[in-house]
């Protein structure tokens, strides 16, 4: 990469394979505009299998797409291709031939707010290219697919597996849409959509074209959820502005998770006495307190603990049982909790902390 001073814009790049500002700045531009790419966040379940149910969110800012309930798992693995540590997977616990309306994905929404450069629904729109790493036990043509938040625009396009259970690098490029309406807001900008099984309603695309409906796969997607045992595994996907596609963009562990806790953030210190958050008693019934997030959320987080009897709040003669916990007031940076308790005294401070190794808490913000 060459760089010269330009006198009216500053930097110019002028080789024209790295004209990106990630390269230079280190990935703070973020070139790829998917979160998790390497699957190597996953605060809810830590590598755990879990059921698939539609609109499930299992590792970081990846969730299922499944019209059949609970007939696929899926969870982080460490099956990896050379230069990766996870991938995120899915296997066919029930085999099911898809009817008409049934579907079935993996799928991550992408915040209006992170693709608006791109210019979806104007002219000018930008190509971008997605690009990504994936190994399945069932070869055959599958579909990946853009839509917007309306899902009255989406564009289909196919990938080959051409060997089983084997590594293999695919990318494609995609002309941007110069139609419909695209969120350039915190709402969902670009959804991208891998297939797994497809009926016919929202099958049978022509690939390579976009579509002014919801339509995620091509006539021949592979019915990968016909097959009982079944695996697929996806690692290193990237989506970027142009036409060529660039080597995965690597962003710190920590960069990553803050990127994912903007949407999701689990506290979890499997120990007894951890903080939670400060706060007083407003009356000898009522401990409230302050919790801080750990990054600007995309929006007010909905809150949810692993049980009530798992916290209690410190006292000085000792903990105060808690009997409802609640979050209210909430912004995208912090949010009041208010509690239940007995008996504490009115005006005093208090310590909501964690009472066993099982406690936890979660902030959801999810697109």
């Amino acid at each position: 990469m060459s760089v010269s001073v330009n006198g009216t814009n500053g930097l110019t790049f002028n080789d024209a394979t790295t004209q990106n500002t990630s390269a230079f700045y280190g990935g703070l531009a973020m070139r790829n505009r998917i979160i998790n790419g390497a699957m190597v966040i996953d605060q809810r379940n830590a590598g755990a299998s879990v059921a698939l149910t539609d609109g499930l969110y299992y590792v970081d800012r990846w969730k299922s797409s499944i019209s059949q309930t609970s007939k696929l798992t899926g969870q982080q693995s460490s099956t990896a291709p050379a230069g990766f540590v996870k991938s995120l997977s899915a296997t066919v616990s029930t085999a099911f031939t898809p009817g008409a309306g049934d579907y079935a994905g993996l799928v991550q929404p992408i915040e209006g707010n992170n693709v608006a450069d791109l210019g979806f629904g104007a002219a000018g729109a930008s190509t971008v290219t997605l690009s990504f790493w994936v190994r399945s036990s069932v070869t055959g043509t599958y579909s990946v697919a853009l839509h917007n938040s309306a899902s009255d625009r989406s564009y289909v396009t196919t990938y080959t597996i051409n060997a089983a259970n084997t590594w293999e690098q695919k990318t494609v490029t995609i002309a941007g849409d110069t139609s419909g309406t695209w969120l350039t807001t915190n709402g969902v900008g670009i959804t991208a959509y891998f297939a797994l099984g497809m009926g016919s309603t929202y099958g049978g695309a022509t690939a390579g074209t976009w579509n002014a409906s919801l339509k995620l796969a091509a006539t021949g997607q592979t019915q990968w959820v016909s097959t009982s045992g079944a695996t697929f595994y996806i690692t290193g996907v990237q989506l970027e502005k142009g036409s060529t596609a660039t080597s995965f963009d690597y962003r710190p562990y920590g960069t990553e998770l803050m990127l994912c806790q903007r949407y999701f953030y689990k506290n979890f210190p499997a120990t007894a006495g951890v903080a939670v958050a400060g706060g007083y008693w407003f009356n000898t019934t009522y401990p409230i307190g302050t919790i801080t997030f750990p990054v600007s959320m995309r929006t007010a987080p909905t809150f949810s603990v692993s049980a009530t009897s798992d916290f209690n709040v410190l006292i000085p003669a000792g903990t105060a049982s808690i009997s409802s916990f609640v979050m209210s007031n909430a912004g995208t940076l912090s949010g009041r909790l208010d509690l239940t308790a007995a008996t504490g005294t009115s005006g005093q401070g208090n310590v909501i902390q964690t009472a066993n190794t099982s406690a936890y808490f979660q902030l959801s913000a999810e697109l």
